[in-house]
């Protein structure tokens, strides 16, 4: 075909050069012509490959290739033009006019191109009418946009057709790009779009603000419209966009935040070539603060964890060579801890480690003391005696105002550690213990984090909801009005190490965690993004607050104010301060307490020490009716 279109071309070149008169024509050899034409473009046809590409398939690329080709043949035939020798009564040339081989690389290249298009068209055209369409507007007129729209119309498999791109980028909005209308990404344009059968929008791309997705995913669950998005080009595979590779929009995805960026250097500096413990190492906030440290080479992490399995995996989940040591240990076994302070000398500790889930914890108060009070004290203690650099501890939002024996415990933790570090600061003296040979002081920073809800974590309320509307509900809710504030794993590591990096000792930093999530709306959001409709095809039931729980999770006590640090996201909570002399004593007897497993007695020791633990939704309100409360 190709070879037939150069022939046709050169005898329209002639053609149009002559004004058709046939008799000027004649003063040519057409023949010989042709048979040039011939030979010259099939040795660089397939010195090229030209024919080789699927016509239905025809690129950019292969646009390029042709006028590649056209060119190089043009030049062969000046060539040949300026040695072949003339003959008498053609005074223009013996065989390629100028004009004329102007008029041929026109001709040649309008065929080539244009007979590839058409077949292309007829193609698509073909397959396309064959089965139904899914109408679908693709978010953003950039280049992955443009990619993913390529990708998509040339995928002959493909049952999604594009109406159109939606923009927020003014210069844009109203121009057309191959064929496709670009319009303003707002309600009023995918109202318009629906009444012309639009069923699906996806977003292309990859660096949408978290804020913009949700507005789009509320716009399009409104209007009753599915909603997909397109990994980033990198992530295709074999630089081809499938089918199954369009996700739809999940939960986590929403509840997002941008990303944060750590702004302190000193992050790298104070982590690189240190021996960093991390204790809670195999649950969900550990195992993701050990593989963020990997990325500052420290000499070596020791991965300490009681959960032998979990702990394993995260090992088997590392790279070979990566340089982190795992050790199964107790927190709250001071022999086995003082082993690993004893062998590895640790620079930095960074304490995930901790009893978590409330209304576990408020069955077994005695427990949790136990392990986030007695735990935090035998590591506390023995980093200032091992002369640990930094001592980070992971806390929880609801150690503000406690209602629970979870956060109660870890506003405990907190005090001690805050108490213990300014203790140490002014006598110089590592503990009121003699039996701890009142050591001289250490210099270990003491420092404190707090954020809410993480997503993935164990026990986490997004799981729950995934697996119940999976099994087609109901979605257990335990209140209407509950509320709570949510965060990323990396963004909750993130804080840790910038805390530690940043703190001087003693302070609680805080996180912006934005705006608190209605847990009901959270369900309703998961029903809808899953095609259903909440309370006909999957039903909400609300089971009421579970022991310990509250409704509004609380960042800083009423009595605390916040000052601000070189990071907008993290502030620092001015808290009161503790006689350690005292807090120390009540804390022993607490835990002397606790490890004879006096529930109520336990209870009432932690509402001593924490006047503002109130009891909510528990059997321990008793003890706040009897004058505990303060």
């Amino acid at each position: 075909m190709d070879l037939c279109c150069c022939v046709v071309a050169m005898s329209m070149a002639f053609l149009l050069r002559m004004n058709f008169n046939l008799k000027e024509i004649d003063h040519y050899p057409l023949f010989k012509i042709l048979s040039i034409t011939i030979a010259v473009n099939a040795c660089l046809l397939v010195a090229f490959k030209t024919y080789a590409g699927i016509v239905r398939y025809t690129s950019v690329e292969d646009t390029g290739r042709i006028l590649s080709v056209n060119t190089i043949v043009c030049l062969i035939f000046l060539l040949i033009e300026n040695i072949y020798p003339k003959t008498e009564g053609v005074p223009a040339a013996a065989l390629f006019p100028t004009s004329v081989l102007f008029i041929y690389y026109l001709s040649i290249n309008f065929l080539l191109i244009i007979y590839r298009l058409f077949v292309k068209r007829i193609f698509h055209y073909l397959f396309s009418v064959r089965k139904k369409t899914i109408k679908a507007a693709l978010f953003s007129a950039g280049y992955e946009g443009l990619l993913a729209k390529k990708m998509i119309s040339d995928n002959q498999r493909s049952e999604i057709k594009i109406m159109a791109f939606l923009e927020d980028n003014e210069r844009l909005i109203g121009k057309i790009i191959e064929t496709t209308s670009v319009v303003r990404a707002n309600k009023a344009s995918l109202e318009r779009l629906k009444r012309e059968g639009l069923e699906l929008l996806i977003i292309a791309d990859p660096y949408i603000r978290k804020q913009r997705l949700n507005d789009l995913v509320d716009i399009c669950l409104e209007l009753n419209l599915r909603i997909q998005q397109v990994p980033s080009s990198e992530k295709w595979i074999n630089n081809t966009l499938q089918a199954d590779q369009l996700k739809d929009v999940n939960i986590e995805q929403l509840l997002e935040r941008d990303v944060i960026k750590i702004k302190n250097e000193q992050v790298g500096t104070e982590i690189r070539n240190k021996k960093v413990l991390v204790t809670g190492a195999a649950g969900s906030i550990g195992s993701e603060i050990v593989r963020q440290l990997l990325q500052y080479n420290p000499a070596i992490i020791i991965a300490c964890d009681m959960a032998e399995t979990p702990l394993h995996e995260l090992r088997l989940s590392l790279p070979e060579d990566a340089r982190v040591k795992t050790f199964i240990g107790d927190i709250c076994d001071r022999v086995r801890m003082e082993q690993i302070f004893e062998i590895y000398a640790p620079d930095i500790v960074y304490h995930a480690a901790a009893y978590k889930h409330v209304p576990l914890m408020e069955e077994h108060p005695s427990a949790a003391i136990v392990n986030n009070v007695l735990g935090t004290k035998i590591l506390a203690e023995l980093s200032v005696s091992y002369s640990v650099e930094k001592f980070v501890m992971v806390s929880t939002d609801k150690a503000v105002n406690p209602t629970n024996v979870m956060g109660a415990s870890k506003r405990i933790s907190e005090i001690f550690i805050q108490s213990y570090y300014k203790y140490i600061s002014r006598s110089g003296k590592s503990s009121l213990n003699p039996g701890n040979g009142n050591l001289p002081m250490r210099n270990t920073k003491f420092i404190t984090t707090r954020f809410g809800n993480v997503l993935g974590s164990n026990g986490s309320v997004i799981p729950r909801f995934k697996k119940q509307l999976e099994e087609g509900g109901p979605i257990t809710v335990t209140h209407p009005e509950i509320t709570r504030y949510f965060m990323t794993i990396p963004e909750a590591c993130q804080l840790v190490l910038e805390a530690g990096a940043m703190g001087k000792g003693g302070e609680i930093f805080v996180f912006d965690m934005g705006s608190p999530v209605k847990i009901v709306d959270l369900a309703r959001k998961m029903i809808r993004l899953a095609g259903k409709e909440p309370d006909r095809d999957i039903h909400i039931s609300y089971s009421g607050l579970r022991p310990g729980e509250k409704l509004y999770e609380e960042l800083l006590n009423n009595a605390e104010n916040t000052m601000p640090t070189y990071h907008e996201k993290i502030m620092i909570a001015t808290v009161r301060e503790y006689d350690f002399a005292s807090v120390y004593t009540q804390v022993d007897d607490l835990i002397d307490l606790a490890q004879k497993h006096f529930l109520m007695e336990t209870v009432s020791k932690m509402k001593e020490i924490v006047p503002e633990f109130i009891s909510n939704n528990s059997i321990y309100q008793k003890l706040d009716a009897n004058g505990n409360k303060s």
